[in-house]
């Protein structure tokens, strides 16, 4: 009888424990979203050295600060600004492993293998750069540039088992360096609205992403719309 009594407790926890672990809902499986390849647009990247190797633990969010009309070659504009970092700073790729052009399409740039290039003082090691194209300090984030960084996020998360509390600012990770990425786009990630909708994904939750009004002071033109353009300039007489 004295054998039977203590064994019941822990016959007890075991099998409470093996139902709690079965209880608990598996991770909602996250699929991969469309992305152009490096190929596929036409990427000349250089040697990078093996000692930048490095292993995805923390997102960080960039605007390209650049001004992008409705005329811009999405694929055109990341040849474009690898060969100008090429050129200019003499890094041998994209400082981004991402980027989101305004109609949503996601452009694979650096190999994410190896670490990326920044302006600014801040570790790079372990850090995911995903730049969306726009200036959000002057122009809007688009609905669907917003709805491809989410499914972008989340599925980073998912395969580098990263924790959406460690997606930031590019302004997150240098502070008082730079602006980046832009009221208009940093205001999803300094409220931590895009890390419930992130949380929430891979939880298998329903989550409606969905853009919020213009700020009071501005922008108001989504990037890429015609209405923002410039006018164009009038040839001499």
């Amino acid at each position: 009888m004295r054998h039977t009594l203590l064994l019941l407790p822990v016959i007890f926890v075991a099998t409470s424990l093996a139902s709690a672990q079965s209880a608990k809902p598996a991770a909602a499986k996250v699929e991969k979203p469309p992305i152009v390849t490096a190929k596929g647009w036409g990427s000349e990247p250089q040697p990078i050295p093996e000692s930048r190797k490095h292993t995805p633990k923390y997102i960080t969010i960039h605007h390209a600060g650049v001004f992008v009309k409705s005329t811009t070659d999405p694929a055109k504009f990341v040849k474009n600004m690898q060969g100008w970092g090429q050129r200019e700073k003499k890094w041998p790729d994209l400082a981004y492993h991402f980027l989101i052009a305004p109609d949503g399409r996601i452009f694979q740039g650096r190999d994410i293998a190896y670490e990326g290039e920044t302006n600014t003082r801040y570790p790079l090691r372990d850090q995911v750069q995903v730049e969306l194209m726009g200036d959000f300090g002057k122009q809007r984030v688009t609905p669907r540039q917003l709805d491809s960084l989410v499914k972008l996020l989340t599925w980073l998360c998912a395969e580098y088992s990263i924790d959406p509390i460690l997606m930031g600012g590019h302004n997150d990770r240098a502070p008082r360096q730079t602006s980046c990425p832009g009221k208009d786009l940093y205001r999803y990630v300094s409220d931590g609205q895009l890390t419930k909708w992130v949380g929430a994904i891979l939880k298998g939750q329903p989550v409606e992403v969905k853009e919020r009004d213009a700020l009071p002071d501005g922008p108001t033109i989504y990037v890429g719309d015609p209405a923002g353009d410039p006018p164009a300039t009038q040839p001499a007489p």
